[in-house]
């Protein structure tokens, strides 16, 4: 298998060739949710789609934490690709699948043993509670596969290859989309349908990818003896995927803080915050995928010695996410219904949600500008910046707005849709001061360097 070098060549055309399938992957693993959402709100009544909008907000806790570190694998990778030190490249790539299968394994076992308490924590509504167990347990189970395939399509990207993870993505929304209607509608299961859709559907997608890759002669062979961890390596790993994590932990943490709130508030203000979070992931699909593409980007620019060439490539990105991100804003203040209409037709959920749309969707523009700035310093491996800004933003301010809400303004959706736009313009702002600083004084401040000692 070859990898794609993107330290070379055009800039422009580079960009596009490495993000595109980003962009791609993302699209069709938000279906996931996306797809789940919309069958049990067409078969199904408001207490499944409840159910399923708080019980996607708990696993998606387990996506975070594990996107957040095997970005950190990403960057690590894709700076000894930079260096062409390929004998590390294999000893990271070795550390990165033995240490996400361990935490695989804890992780299910700790959802499981602490999944009602939290649920309860979260103030999930009565009528909602052993559905939203239900679906929370059976996707618990799904954790391995989960994280088997962030870190193998982690793996690929900072070997320079954005194109192989979407296909394997791609097998697992397809039949996940199957599953979905074929268990929901056909077979009644409701929430327990979606659920056992979307674990199946992965645990098929990190196989495929696994036998791909056997077959197609990739540097990491997939035996037994050669999943090791290497402590030097799991050191460097835990360095720059740790913070990164933690900061996508806070940032979970704050919208289960705000599920808590609209759960508190009926079944109706909870459907609609969780139909606003399928269009937050779509609005944001274009940021998300061009944050990701950059940081592998600039970490292999960066161990290249090439800082120039990777600060180009942010103001590129920006530029694309920006442009995506503004349509959607457009497509809530023109007609926030039929967005709404698209996951439900239920009237009261509709008339509760068009305020809400109109009002956080200026985040969208807001968020595009966060994301790609935090990608282009998460490859420079100043992720300790990235977390301190993210749980800064997320502890410090979005919480605490959010109860100031659920105090005082507790009928008032419109109201908490201010909030998300509020504090991602203020990270934006800081966020922006920083790099324009560290671009100015980028002579003093010396390269990343991740070569083992």
């Amino acid at each position: 298998m070859k990898q794609q070098d993107l330290t070379e060549g055009n800039l422009l055309s580079t960009l596009c060739l490495f993000a595109v399938p980003f962009l791609l992957a993302n699209i069709l693993q938000s279906l996931y949710g996306a797809v789940d959402l919309f069958v049990v709100g067409t078969y199904c009544d408001a207490r499944s789609v409840a159910a399923v909008s708080t019980g996607t907000q708990v696993t998606q806790i387990v996506t975070s934490l594990s996107s957040g570190l095997t970005l950190g694998s990403t960057i690590v990778i894709g700076n000894y690709m930079g260096q062409k030190n390929y004998d590390l490249v294999k000893k990271a790539i070795g550390t990165t699948l033995t240490v996400f299968s361990v935490f695989a394994i804890i992780l299910t076992g700790f959802m499981l043993a602490f999944e009602a308490p939290l649920l309860r924590l979260l103030n999930t509504p009565r009528e909602s509670f052993e559905l939203t167990m239900t679906y929370v347990a059976i996707c618990a189970w799904g954790n391995f596969f989960v994280c088997g395939y962030n870190s193998i399509s982690a793996v690929l990207r900072g070997y320079g290859d954005s194109k192989k993870p979407m296909v394997f993505v791609a097998v697992a929304c397809v039949l996940n989309i199957i599953l979905d209607f074929v268990l929901v509608r056909f077979f009644h299961m409701g929430v327990a349908g979606t659920a056992f859709a979307t674990v199946i559907s992965q645990a098929v997608s990190m196989g495929t990818a696994i036998v791909y890759l056997k077959r197609h002669g990739f540097v990491f062979d997939f035996k037994l003896s050669s999943f090791r961890v290497h402590r030097r390596l799991a050191k460097e790993l835990a360095r720059v995927g740790i913070p990164i994590s933690l900061q996508e932990l806070m940032v979970r943490i704050s919208f289960l803080y705000l599920m808590t709130v609209m759960n508190s508030c009926g079944v109706f203000a909870a459907s609609v915050v969780g139909i606003g979070s399928k269009y937050d992931v779509f609005a944001m699909l274009t940021a998300t995928s061009m944050a990701n593409a950059l940081a592998a980007i600039t970490a292999q620019n960066i161990g290249a010695g090439k800082p120039q060439r990777a600060r180009k490539a942010l103001w590129y990105s920006m530029g694309f996410a920006l442009g995506v991100s503004f349509l959607f804003w457009t497509w809530a203040q023109v007609s926030p219904e039929t967005m709404i209409g698209v996951f439900t037709k239920d009237p009261e959920i509709i008339a509760a949600g068009v305020p809400f749309f109109r009002s956080c969707s200026y985040d969208y523009i807001m968020v595009a500008m966060v994301f790609c700035l935090n990608g282009y310093l998460n490859g420079r491996a100043k992720t300790l910046w990235t977390m301190v800004s993210c749980s800064a933003g997320a502890l410090l301010l979005r919480i605490p707005m959010v109860y100031l809400f659920g105090r005082y303004y507790a009928n008032d959706l419109g109201m908490l849709g201010k909030i998300a736009p509020a504090v991602s313009g203020l990270m934006a702002a800081y966020t922006l001061a920083y790099v324009l600083y560290e671009g100015r004084n980028s002579k003093k401040i010396p390269l990343v360097s991740l070569k083992e000692n």
